[in-house]
């Protein structure tokens, strides 16, 4: 798989959260225990590994903590963000002043955990629809201020993008369509405002969840159509019916999504499956910082 990208929109996100999550830990008095117990002048040195097999993000933020909290704290990556790795990996080195590395040590593991987590869970749906056309996306369902850090790490699993957010896509939902009264007629004058205010400035997704919705929506002409907690007969259906209606138009399937369906669901011919658990429900992955004499 190719490396993820790390760019100026991630290392800028990434900049906020380093600074509010040592201002949380530290506050005002810093660290009392490593202040009373540890010589000024230590050095030492502590490896991170992974304790269970995974797929590794969040490294670029490991390196960014250590240099808010010590600059002469030296680190040595061995593996690249995106990088599957067995139990057992060493994933980085870290050498230098001893007060700092203890310091920075729980706020650089939670950010690589946390983001590790996201990537090894979204490479397991990418695993499971392997060899078949249809791309793994995440949600806006992301934690409060992690969002680009998140979608990172869902590329760095192998996964796929939805939108960043509001403001760069169109997407009526279910509940902009009912606040609309929530008729065929509704989603189609939708359609044609959003065309009419944008253009082809920025893509249009619709929200169905029945039949006579998708038929006004293949009818509108969006650029996607999100078919929404349908079985598999009726995803299957549907991609038959969008086949011979309009077939530029990109079908994505998303609700009730696990890991033991989404290669059926991906079977049925749709283009790509979105999975707010991605982000939502990862559990961090176990990695350690084990320090050595």
């Amino acid at each position: 798989m190719p490396k993820p990208s790390w760019g100026d929109a991630e290392r800028e996100a990434a900049g906020v959260l380093v600074r509010l999550a040592l201002a949380e830990d530290l506050d005002a008095a810093g660290d009392l225990t490593t202040a009373a117990v540890v010589p000024a002048n230590a050095q030492g040195q502590a490896r991170f590994i992974a304790r269970r097999a995974g797929v590794i993000a969040g490294l670029p933020l490991v390196q960014m903590v250590f240099a808010e909290v010590e600059p002469r704290l030296d680190l040595s990556v061995a593996v690249d963000d995106g990088s599957s790795v067995a139990a057992g990996t060493v994933l980085a080195h870290v050498a230098g002043p001893l007060p700092g590395l203890l310091t920075a040590e729980r706020t650089a593991l939670n950010f690589l955990q946390r983001l590790s987590g996201v990537a090894s869970l979204t490479r397991r749906y990418v695993d499971a629809v392997a060899g078949l056309p249809c791309q793994i996306l995440d949600t806006r369902k992301t934690t409060p201020g992690w969002r680009r850090l998140e979608k990172y790490a869902v590329r760095c699993g192998g996964g796929s993008n939805h939108r960043v957010g509001l403001f760069d896509a169109v997407m009526i939902k279910d509940n902009h369509l009912a606040a609309l009264g929530g008729s065929p007629s509704a989603l189609r004058a939708a359609v044609a405002a959003t065309r009419a205010a944008y253009g082809q400035r920025v893509p249009i997704e619709v929200e169905v969840d029945t039949f006579p919705l998708l038929e006004a929506a293949l009818a509108a002409e969006p650029d996607i159509i999100l078919l929404d907690n349908m079985d598999v007969g009726m995803l299957r259906a549907a991609v038959e019916r969008r086949r011979d209606a309009a077939p530029q138009i990109r079908l994505e399937a998303s609700g009730g999504i696990t890991l033991d369906n989404v290669r059926a669901v991906a079977e049925t011919g749709v283009d790509c499956i979105s999975i707010g658990a991605l982000t939502h429900s990862a559990p961090a992955l176990d990695i350690a910082l084990d320090f050595e004499s």
